[in-house]
């Protein structure tokens, strides 16, 4: 591993950047994982967009497999969170919302620190004033079915990066990135 000889960013770093300096007792930035880690950088492809109020977020993974249905999602965000992240394999589908307000909210009452879905949200305006970490693919106003199909806790595989349960996932402005621990 060689030493990072980048400059740390200052006031000129554009408002909203996420830096070592403005993560409050978070950990390194994904820019600084990847360049401790280099090429063996497990960075997500997936240009997910930043919709929650927290940028920076990160935490223990737990993973939910569905499509088109977020009634696991729910019950697994009623459970206390301690501080991790659920990753949300919704197959890429921006047809309706896995999450919303309410389903955030619960998330966030319950300590965790925030989600990464590959489908839609909706309540956007209100999720960006959360505090509460959301990434997506997307919104879509329409809600999801709530059947409760899907899977808990298995291994996803996203953009080039498996996220398995236990394992510790960064995400801010610049992306997603799993390490094995914090």
């Amino acid at each position: 591993m060689q030493p990072s000889h980048k400059k740390p960013r200052n006031a000129s770093s554009p408002p909203g950047a996420t830096t070592s300096e403005n993560r409050g007792e978070a950990g390194p930035s994904t820019a600084d994982l990847a360049d401790r880690e280099g090429p063996e950088v497990r960075s997500c492809d997936v240009q997910f967009r930043t919709i929650g109020g927290r940028a920076a977020f990160e935490g223990r993974i737990r993973t939910v497999k569905c499509f088109q249905d977020n009634a696991l999602l729910k019950q697994v965000l009623s459970t206390p969170g301690d501080g991790a992240v659920l990753v949300i394999d919704g197959q890429g589908s921006l047809h309706t919302a896995l999450i919303g307000d309410l389903i955030a909210e619960l998330g966030r009452s319950n300590g965790w620190s925030g989600v990464i879905v590959n489908g839609a949200v909706r309540d956007s305006a209100v999720l960006a004033e959360m505090d509460f970490g959301v990434k997506a693919l997307g919104t879509n106003p329409r809600k999801s079915t709530k059947t409760g199909e899907g899977v808990v806790d298995e291994v996803v595989e996203l953009g080039g990066v498996r996220f398995v349960p236990g394992e510790y996932v960064v995400a801010d402005h610049d992306g997603v990135v799993v390490v094995d621990a914090p």
